[in-house]
């Protein structure tokens, strides 16, 4: 698809959901089309479903229902159940199936993802009122977001967080528009270190981005690195957020078939026939 006269890849823009009921689909319809999804939702538009739900127990699974109630501030115990329901009611939806059949676990890292569906990679990050999700099947996904009114002070952090391309850009700009560069910046690196799995263990003055659109991956000297595979973005919502993504597109597949019976991980599926298979000997009568 072609972005400011290029042929890199676009990122699919944002959905809100306003909660529980939808529009769950245009998420199955932006999966079947680009690949992935990016969904955003306030988490105070969830609150009276996450803490009304009789089901929210069963929902949230054994780890997260035991985090939620490990959580003393009421705040972070909404935040945290509504950011669950959203992650599970995504993956549902772009798997088609009911959001109670969706199974999160976590690496070891924190990063979550589908247990017995390797096909869809799945990303988090919330600030104050903003959850966003990000789901792909082509690939890996990052996304990060923060206020956009955020204030970062250049000459703290620019020998951290930028390359010697970027600081030299950036040294010029005014301090209002050097500080929304910087921000952006620093999401888009965010968001790749995610995508990735290595997040601040990967140096983020080892790789740069350009300042057009969506952001263009740059080596340490500022000339143009392979980006192959990868697109990014930076979008503004509600009008107080910058949320970017890095999402990956190597080809895992090409049909706009998203459906769980031809998603799931073959080795979780031998695992079940074969579990099968032992309780049909243990009960048929010749084994008995």
């Amino acid at each position: 698809m072609v972005r400011d006269g290029t042929m890199r890849p676009t990122v699919a823009e944002p959905i809100a959901m306003p909660g529980i009921d939808g529009p769950w689909g245009r998420v199955r319809q932006s999966v079947n089309w680009h690949g992935h999804a990016v969904i955003h939702a306030c988490w105070q538009q969830w609150l009276p479903a996450a803490l009304a739900d009789p089901e929210l127990r069963n929902l949230l699974g054994g780890r997260d229902w035991q985090r939620l109630r490990g959580l003393a501030d009421p705040d972070a115990r909404s935040r945290f159940a509504a950011s669950r329901l959203l992650l599970r009611y995504s993956a549902g939806a772009a798997l088609h199936v009911p959001a109670e059949q969706v199974e999160l676990a976590y690496k070891p890292g924190g990063r979550p993802y589908l247990r017995g569906c390797d096909q869809l990679d799945l990303s988090l990050s919330h600030t104050k009122d903003l959850v966003v999700v990000g789901l792909n099947r082509r690939g890996r996904i990052g996304v990060d977001t923060e206020l956009s009114g955020r204030r970062i002070q250049f000459d703290a952090v620019s020998r951290q967080l930028c390359t010697p391309a970027e600081r030299r850009r950036l040294r010029v700009l005014p301090v209002p528009e050097q500080e929304r560069e910087l921000l952006r910046i620093w999401t888009l690196k965010e968001a790749y270190t995610k995508a990735l799995g290595q997040g601040m263990r990967m140096g983020f003055n080892q790789f740069g981005f350009g300042p057009d659109g969506g952001g263009s991956l740059q080596a340490p000297d500022g000339s143009p690195a392979a980006e192959g595979e990868w697109s990014f973005d930076t979008f503004e919502l509600l009008d107080r957020y910058l949320v970017s993504i890095a999402c990956q597109d190597s080809g895992l597949s090409g049909s706009g078939d998203t459906s769980v019976n031809t998603m799931l991980d073959e080795g979780f599926m031998g695992e079940v026939v074969d579990l099968l298979s032992r309780s049909e000997r243990e009960e048929s009568p010749s084994s008995l």
